[in-house]
């Protein structure tokens, strides 16, 4: 197992944001360790809690006592998923750079895959509950498939970012690639996901989107009923915003 050394970059950061996960977030925050230590590969684990009110932050501290890559950023109240993604990945050192959902629906192994698509030459790996695959497999409640392809509909009308699926939290991103997204986007909800790949898509990265292997975990905190209209809002500012920026400036 490879000991972090915080006097230098770390090769992996992991993204994590919660709001009030105290029950998800520990058992993956636990697999999400072992993974990355039997890989013995530097690695930072960035937990942004987002103004939770069930002591999220607290269990993530009680880990992070024993293991120094486990960094705990505590936003002063609940900003939204986009707010606290941007700030973890601002607080984010590694040379690649992981955003994960705290419920852990998409196995931490499965940054694998995306691994292997920068490898072949994307800028970013986008992780898809859409795309079929036979060495994949979903397991999804009826109600969460239907909207979740409703919504996806409506964003690929409105939005056009040749992604599937916009919405899965599971993103991987070469280092220097988010430090010039990120602080680009103004999107604080849960519709920031599609402000990120249009983004991406203006300013000339490669986008790549592949499937991963999904479970849908109960406590979900997004609901399209409730959250959809800010959602659909949110993506339309957000169109706006992007297409009045100059398109390439990709670094070569």
């Amino acid at each position: 197992m490879t000991a972090p050394d915080l006097r230098r970059s770390p090769h992996w950061s992991i993204v994590i944001p919660a709001y009030d996960e105290a029950v998800r977030l520990p058992g993956f925050l636990k697999d999400v360790l072992a993974y990355f230590e039997e890989r013995d590969e530097t690695f930072e684990v960035v937990v942004v809690d987002d103004g939770s009110t069930d002591g999220t932050a607290e269990r993530v501290r009680e880990v992070a006592v024993t293991r120094a890559a486990v960094v705990v950023h505590a936003l002063d109240r609940n900003r939204g998923k986009g707010a606290a993604v941007r700030a973890g990945m601002a607080r984010a050192r590694g040379a690649l750079r992981l955003m994960a959902d705290a419920d852990g629906a998409t196995p931490i192994a499965e940054v694998a895959r995306l691994e292997a698509a920068l490898r072949a030459g994307a800028d970013v790996a986008v992780g898809s509950r859409i795309l079929e695959d036979p060495g994949v497999a979903r397991q999804v409640r009826i109600h969460r498939w239907l909207s979740g392809h409703v919504f996806n509909f409506l964003v690929r009308r409105v939005g056009a970012v040749g992604v599937a699926d916009t919405q899965c939290g599971f993103k991987l991103f070469r280092g220097p690639v988010a430090e010039d997204l990120f602080p680009r986007l103004g999107t604080d909800g849960f519709g920031f996901d599609v402000e990120l790949l249009l983004l991406a898509r203006r300013r000339g990265y490669r986008v790549t989107e592949v499937p991963v292997n999904w479970a849908d975990q109960p406590g979900s905190k997004v609901s399209v009923l409730r959250h959809g209209p800010r959602m659909l809002r949110e993506v339309l500012a957000a169109r706006r915003r992007v297409d009045r920026l100059p398109r390439g400036g990709r670094p070569s």
